[in-house]
């Protein structure tokens, strides 16, 4: 299984675009092969930041998942708006 944090610090002015970018990646990844969990936040102390956070059965799901056309447009859109930065965990 492996669990991805993903944190995202908008630009000025673009929160608004990156977040809907994030929710619309949500939601077509939580329908690929392998996703156990995906979800966004929004920070309670930080109106420019949120995170997904993401867990896949293997890395073979992650993969599938990240050649997909909706997550190189959405991911594509919130790299344009700030700064993503990703932390991976596995548990074997």
């Amino acid at each position: 299984m492996i669990r991805l944090n993903c944190f995202f610090q908008a630009k000025e002015g673009l929160y608004t675009k990156a977040l809907e970018a994030a929710v619309a990646l949500v939601a077509k990844s939580q329908k690929h092969p392998g996703c156990i969990a995906y979800d966004a936040f929004e920070s309670a102390t930080r109106p420019d930041v949120f995170t997904i956070i993401e867990t896949w059965a293997d890395q073979a799901a992650l993969d599938a998942h990240s050649a997909t056309p909706e997550f190189i447009q959405y991911v594509g859109i919130m790299q344009e708006c700030g700064e993503l930065s990703v932390e991976a965990f596995e548990k074997k």
